[in-house]
């Protein structure tokens, strides 16, 4: 009896490191409740000024130009100057759709069937944007989403198989899964004398597969 010849099992490739490298260093910009706020403002309501900016997102105009020009030094945002006006906006080089997987994930977090929909643009809750910023800050890390970033395409694994693929030493490797874990990202079983990782959902598995989507789109001008 002949072997039967099963298919090609595809198996999503991780991003080159160049490209994770620089989501990391995007996401560490964004992890912060206010700069997440003013880069939801842009988004839903495009190209603004700094006081538009600053009365939507409900913050001292000071405090909103200071987080503009961060970000604008880490190719977030771009500027626009009309008269004696400067305007900014989101760029096409932001590392990430998030807000279109935040609106998602807050969708089916609270059943609310208009944020699933393409293309919807709504301002989020500030605590719900609050929180997603403050998770982002947790694994915004190179190592830590090369892991999370593992675990979403790969599955359950053991630390060994991990170091193996993401070429990162399995120490460090272990260290991170321990914060990982302490901090819900993923989650352990053990077999035997093997303990095996997956990730958990929430807004890290979000933001890993946002970035693939991106890459996928725009390939190496990410």
């Amino acid at each position: 009896m002949s072997t039967p010849v099963l298919p090609d099992v595809k198996i999503k490739c991780l991003l080159p490191d160049d490209v994770m490298s620089r989501a990391a260093r995007g996401l560490t910009y964004i992890a912060h409740p206010l700069r997440l706020r003013i880069l939801e403002f842009l988004d839903v309501n495009g190209m603004s000024s700094v006081s538009a900016i600053a009365r939507g997102v409900g913050a001292e105009q000071m405090i909103v130009s200071q987080s503009l020009r961060k970000m604008r030094d880490a190719h977030l945002v771009q500027t626009h100057r009309r008269g004696i006006f400067i305007y900014y906006e989101i760029c096409e080089e932001y590392p990430a759709s998030i807000f279109e997987c935040l609106r998602k994930l807050f969708g089916h977090m609270t059943d609310q069937l208009k944020f699933l929909r393409a293309g919807h643009k709504e301002i989020l809750p500030t605590d719900y944007t609050t929180m997603a910023a403050n998770r982002i800050k947790l694994f915004a890390n190179y190592d830590k989403m090369r892991i999370l970033e593992y675990l979403t395409y790969r599955g359950e694994s053991c630390v060994s198989e991990i170091a193996r693929e993401t070429k990162i030493p399995q120490i460090k490797v272990s260290q991170y899964l321990k914060k990982l874990l302490d901090d819900d990202f993923v989650k352990s079983r053990r077999d035997g004398r093997f303990i095996y990782y997956d990730i958990t959902a929430g807004v890290h598995k979000t933001t890993i597969g946002c970035i693939h989507k991106r890459y996928d789109r725009v390939g190496d001008s990410f």
